[in-house]
């Protein structure tokens, strides 16, 4: 058989079990859509409660003092986060600067911070000081760290949290998303009893969230549960697929004005700094938020369901809770892995013409290969997919602006696997998939 009817063929059978799993989860999408009304209403009666109004589209010029617009934005930020206080600055060029900012701006040299979630997101480490040397780290300012090891299933070792609580801590790091690691991502109900634990045993320790991944995509976030603090992207969930660039921090208000002490300067604080007249993409992003966020569900649950059936090991698998964006197959190979990527670049907006290949990224310790063909850059709330190179070759899928472009990039990369005789595609239907309880 000639090669191009080769290909064809390996589409219209991947076509086709996408297809069957799509329609076998027909009650799983209906049931992630269902969380798109409140978590809308949430976003409403915060522009109703602060009275949002074309006049707050516009920015000011030069130091930013008395902007209106950006004094809206981190109010309403702030309602819709459950938070005290919220800085949403385009500053911000990315989730781990907000997060740096926090850090920075939060502990003193002596102070203890304590990671409870196993070791934090590669971008972190030069942040702490785990790696690279005099770059000005928490570790060069004195700041002392430790973490904690998950336990074998991936959850807080509680014992352990105990046992650590009986020394002093000025903060607790909690990553809510899975990040590259291999485990179940923290829930809002479980960020708000390691909260309760560790406020009842230090009360003035700082229970700080890593936010990244997690926004609207359960009825609550981490200040409504009792997070001191949080941070993140807006080119993650919150910015809707539109938000350019920025970032925010969010909680109590006095913890929210040293992180900004830290991003602009003492004796400045929130107080300074421009929109560059995008606060409307901003509010507008964050308007269109909870349904991006319902379709990147969507999507994950179909990725998930695909690459389930063909026998790969999948978390979460499909249909079950879900408290971030982020679908992990675990592929085996960096060769699948770079075949994956290159379908699903193909299959991209933007970029479709780039060939994706491993390379060294800022910020990480091992080359990465990514899929990211975005109209914003470096986007997950839009169809993105990277993967570090290391065993066991983890492919890590985020976003997706509508479920039928997932459907259309997972046909092209089954595609390629069958192709390359990496994956055995099925000639016909597959066993139907049973929704799973806790959607």
């Amino acid at each position: 058989m000639p090669r191009g009817d080769a290909k064809s063929t390996s589409r219209e059978r991947a076509r086709r079990l996408v297809d069957q799993v799509v329609a076998d989860q027909d009650a799983i999408a209906r049931q992630r859509t269902v969380g798109v009304e409140p978590r809308l209403q949430r976003v409403l009666n915060a522009f109703a409660a602060e009275r949002l109004g074309t006049q707050h589209f516009a920015s000011l010029t030069g130091y930013g003092h008395g902007d209106q617009g950006r004094e809206l934005v981190d109010r309403v930020f702030a309602r819709v986060l459950g938070a005290e206080a919220a800085a949403v600055r385009l500053q911000f060029v990315s989730g781990t600067h907000a997060i740096a900012a926090a850090l920075f701006g939060v502990l003193r040299p002596g102070d203890h911070l304590l990671s409870i979630t196993g070791r934090p997101y590669d971008t972190l480490e030069e942040v702490i000081g785990l790696r690279g040397q005099q770059q000005g780290s928490l570790a060069d300012f004195g700041i002392r760290y430790s973490e904690l090891p998950l336990t074998a299933s991936g959850a807080v070792d509680q014992s352990a949290l105990e046992a650590a609580l009986e020394a002093p801590l000025r903060m607790v790091l909690i990553q809510r998303s899975c990040g590259y690691s291999w485990r179940p991502s923290l829930t809002v109900a479980e960020i708000g009893r390691l909260c309760e634990l560790i406020h009842e045993r230090q009360p003035e320790c700082v229970c700080f969230v890593d936010n990244c991944y997690g926004e609207l995509v359960e009825e609550m976030e981490p200040p409504h549960v009792g997070a001191d603090l949080i941070a993140g992207s807006l080119i993650k969930n919150l910015g809707g697929t539109i938000a350019p660039t920025g970032g925010y921090v969010a909680g109590r208000a006095e913890l929210v004005e040293q992180a900004c002490c830290r991003l602009t300067a003492p004796g400045i604080g929130s107080e300074g700094g421009i929109g560059f007249d995008l606060q409307r993409l901003v509010l507008q992003g964050l308007f269109l938020a909870p349904q991006m966020v319902a379709e990147a569900l969507i999507g994950a649950d179909l990725v998930a369901g695909v690459f389930e059936r063909l026998g790969f090991a999948v978390n979460p698998r499909p249909g079950h809770y879900r408290s971030d964006l982020i679908q992990a197959v675990r592929l085996g190979s960096s060769e699948s892995l770079t075949l994956v990527c290159r379908a699903l670049q193909a299959c991209s907006p933007v970029g479709a013409y780039l060939d994706p290949v491993p390379a060294a990224m800022p910020g990480y310790d091992s080359e990465l290969v990514m899929a990211g063909g975005t109209f914003i850059d470096g986007s997950t709330s839009e169809l993105s997919a990277d993967a570090p190179l290391r065993e066991p070759f983890n492919l890590y899928v985020q976003g997706g602006t509508h479920r039928s472009h997932v459907q259309l990039a997972l046909t092209e990369a089954l595609a390629a696997l069958d192709a390359a005789g990496r994956i055995d595609l099925p000639q016909t239907g597959t066993t139907p998939q049973q929704p799973a309880d806790g959607v």
